[in-house]
């Protein structure tokens, strides 16, 4: 039921909230893309456009991105939230939300630093925080089988690695205005946070595989 969502995973449930949201309402209002998204040659220069780099992950650029992105927030960011919590009771909450929106903004600082001096560039989309989310679960339950298109059953540590993939080779191939790179940034944040939260989480990883 909604209800149990907004009451056991209220973060999780207003980050969904929000970013659907938002980018519903920006696909028809051009003017809130060019507030909102983030523009590293601006923020690099001004620190007053710095929020760009958290609001640029609360709208993305179309029905395609804002579903793909959204699938795997659903299945894998509520069900992190309540790990955290498990973990460590409330303050859980906190950790989630922490950990999405620091990865928010350092996914996007490699991007800012090499864009610096291209007006021309822009980028959208909440990528780098989600791939933080889905690497940090998948330190917990690696081995959690996920339905791939529906149909295919696939490890989650295996749909991390391809959904990283094809990142990665978007950020090289894709000119669509979305931060492929940020995913990499994004992961890695993920891995470090939840490493630093719960240093044991090595060996619960390596316990999963028999090793």
């Amino acid at each position: 039921m909604l209800s149990d969502y907004i009451i056991n995973t209220p973060v999780a449930s207003v980050i969904f909230a929000l970013t659907v949201g938002l980018s519903i309402y920006a696909f028809s209002n051009p003017e809130i893309y060019g507030r909102m998204m983030l523009h590293p040659y601006t923020v690099y220069r001004d620190r007053t456009k710095w929020p760009m780099m958290i609001t640029s992950g609360l709208i993305h650029k179309d029905w395609t991105h804002l579903i793909f992105n959204m699938l795997t927030f659903y299945f894998f960011g509520f069900a992190l939230e309540g790990i955290l919590v498990a973990q460590s009771g409330s303050i859980g909450h906190i950790y989630f939300a922490g950990l999405y929106v620091v990865a928010l903004v350092l996914s996007d600082i490699p991007t800012i630093l090499q864009q610096k001096n291209n007006y021309n560039y822009h980028s959208l989309g909440a990528s780098g925080a989600i791939s933080a989310v889905l690497f940090s679960f998948i330190l917990f339950y690696p081995r959690t089988m996920l339905y791939l298109f529906m149909a295919i059953p696939i490890p989650a540590f295996i749909f991390g690695f391809l959904y990283l993939g094809y990142c990665i080779w978007a950020s090289k191939n894709a000119r669509d205005g979305i931060n492929h790179d940020a995913h990499l940034y994004g992961a890695l944040t993920g891995l470090l946070i939840t490493l630093l939260l719960y240093p044991w989480i090595l060996l619960h990883f390596a316990e999963q595989f028999g090793l």
